[in-house]
């Protein structure tokens, strides 16, 4: 799978889990370099802290590099909730999830071990 592909499903999957919240924001930013990628959505709905729970659980999941092509490309098949989050989690270098005043900001990094995903952060908007 091509990287371009690979970045619209990854952002296709997690923008699809985000609207079955209904939100009315929801905002995405990418930011690419040559060995990595960070990917922030922030939502304004209501969730949980269980469902916050779940999320950050689903998307910090083992690593399993060699199920991360297949499970890649079922990527926009009719999965939901935490079914969605664990194929994606398991092709993440490191994933976020933080509550904001009005919703949710989940960061996702991916790339190899040079990709240092503290340069590339979204900082909350409460706190600048």
């Amino acid at each position: 799978m091509k990287r371009r592909d690979f970045i619209l499903h990854l952002i296709g999957e997690i923008s699809s889990y985000i609207l079955e919240g209904d939100p009315s924001r929801m905002v995405i930013s990418l930011h690419q370099e040559k060995d990595g990628l960070h990917l922030c959505i922030i939502d304004d709905s209501e969730h949980s802290d269980k469902e916050i729970e779940k999320m950050n659980k689903a998307l910090n999941s083992r690593k399993r590099p060699e199920l991360a092509g297949y499970y890649g490309a079922m990527t926009g098949q009719d999965l939901l909730g935490s079914s969605r989050l664990n194929l994606l989690g398991w092709q993440l270098k490191h994933c976020d999830v933080n509550r904001t005043g009005s919703g949710i900001k989940i960061d996702l990094w991916l790339g190899g071990d040079s990709f240092d995903s503290r340069q590339f952060t979204i900082p909350d908007q409460e706190k600048t």
